[in-house]
C-alpha cells in the first residue's frame, strides 16, 4: 500500500473507522475515501457495487457495522444479525469484484465459544457454544470471517480479517441503553457526578475479566495487518492485560472524580467470565499496544464531556 493508494475506510464515523482515518492520515496516506449512511446505505447492493465501480478503490478497510452493549445485542438480534450479514456480503463481494487489491475484514471477541482454552487462540472459532447475550451480532462476524475465507480459497482475492477485543477512545457510541461497558460506564460516571448522585449502578457483579484496547492502537495494528499480513487466518488485536469490570469501573469513577458508591445490580448479566485473546500473530509483525488504559479512559472522558 503506497501513500497516493486509493483507501476506501467504509463505517469512518465510528469508533474504529474513525481511528483508522486518523492513524492513516497520520502517516501521511491522504487518498482516503469516505461515506457517511445518508451518502451511501452499504445494506443495498445495488448502491455498493455502484459506488466500486465509479470509485475503484484499491485497499479496503471494513469498520462498518451495527454494534452495541449487552442489552442491545440481546434486545435487538434480528437488527444485529440482518445489519451485520448484509453490510459485510455487499463489501467483500463489491471489492473482489471490481478489482480492490486487498480487503480489511473488523471482526470481534464474541466470535470464540463462551468457554474457550485461554488465552483464546484463533483455532478456538466455532469449537464451542456462543455467549446468548450476543449470539446474533457474533454469528453475523463469523459469517464475515468465513466469506474472507471462501472468496480468497475460490478467487485469489486477498482478504484478511483482524478479531479485537473491547474498543474504547473517542468515537465511541456513548447511548444510554445501546453502549458498550466502558462507554456506558463512562456515561454513568459523567452524568452521575454532573447531578451530584450519591451512587451509580453497574450490570452484574463486576468479576468478568475484560481486556480493553484504545481505538488508535486498533487503527495501528490494521495498518500494520494491511501492509504485512497475507494470511488465511484471522487475527486477534488485543492488549494481554486483564481488567476486571469492577477495576475499570474504579479507573472510570476516579478519572471523572465521582465521590460516590458503586452499586452492582447482579439482577443482570455479566456475559463472559473472561476471554484473553492469544496475540502473538499480531506481535510478531511488530505490533504492540502504545495507550495505557488510564490514559485513554481519560481521552474518552474528554471526548464525551465534549458531546454533552
Amino acid at each position: 500500500m503506497n501513500k497516493d493508494s486509493k483507501i476506501f475506510v467504509a463505517g469512518h464515523n465510528g469508533l474504529a473507522g474513525s481511528a483508522i482515518v486518523r492513524v492513516l492520515q497520520k502517516n501521511g496516506f491522504d487518498n482516503i475515501i469516505t461515506k457517511s449512511k445518508s451518502q451511501l446505505d452499504l445494506r443495498n447492493q445495488n448502491d455498493v457495487r455502484d459506488f466500486f465501480n465509479e470509485e475503484n478503490p484499491e485497499y479496503v478497510f471494513d469498520a462498518a457495522a451495527k454494534v452495541g452493549g449487552i442489552h442491545a445485542n440481546y434486545t435487538y438480534p434480528a437488527d444485529f444479525i440482518y445489519d451485520n450479514i448484509t453490510i459485510q456480503t455487499n463489501l467483500i463481494d463489491s471489492a473482489y469484484r471490481f478489482g480492490a487489491k486487498k480487503f480489511l475484514f473488523l471482526g470481534s471477541v464474541c466470535i470464540y465459544p463462551k468457554y474457550s482454552t485461554l488465552p483464546i487462540v484463533e483455532d478456538c472459532l466455532l469449537s464451542g457454544h456462543l455467549e446468548p447475550t450476543n449470539e446474533a451480532y457474533a454469528i453475523a462476524k463469523i459469517s464475515g470471517v468465513k466469506m474472507c475465507e471462501a472468496y480468497r480459497k475460490q478467487y485469489g482475492f486477498n482478504a484478511i480479517s483482524l478479531m479485537p477485543t473491547n474498543l474504547f477512545g473517542p468515537g465511541d457510541n456513548f447511548h444510554p441503553e445501546n453502549s458498550h461497558v466502558m462507554a456506558a460506564m463512562i456515561r454513568r460516571f459523567c452524568e452521575a457526578k454532573d447531578n451530584n448522585a450519591e451512587r451509580v449502578t453497574c450490570w452484574g457483579d463486576g468479576s468478568p475479566k475484560r481486556e480493553f484496547l484504545y481505538c488508535n492502537d486498533l487503527a495501528i495494528a490494521c495498518l500494520t495487518a494491511m501492509q504485512k499480513y497475507d494470511d488465511i487466518e484471522l487475527m486477534n488485536v488485543s492488549t494481554g492485560i486483564e481488567y476486571t469490570i469492577k477495576e475499570i469501573a474504579e479507573v472510570v469513577s476516579e478519572v471523572v472524580e465521582f465521590g460516590g458508591e458503586i452499586f452492582w445490580d447482579t439482577s443482570k448479566p455479566n456475559g463472559t467470565p473472561k476471554r484473553p485473546l492469544y496475540i502473538e500473530k499480531i506481535k510478531n509483525l511488530g505490533w504492540q499496544p502504545e495507550t495505557e488504559i488510564k490514559e485513554g479512559i481519560r481521552n474518552s472522558v474528554e471526548y464525551f464531556r465534549g458531546l454533552i
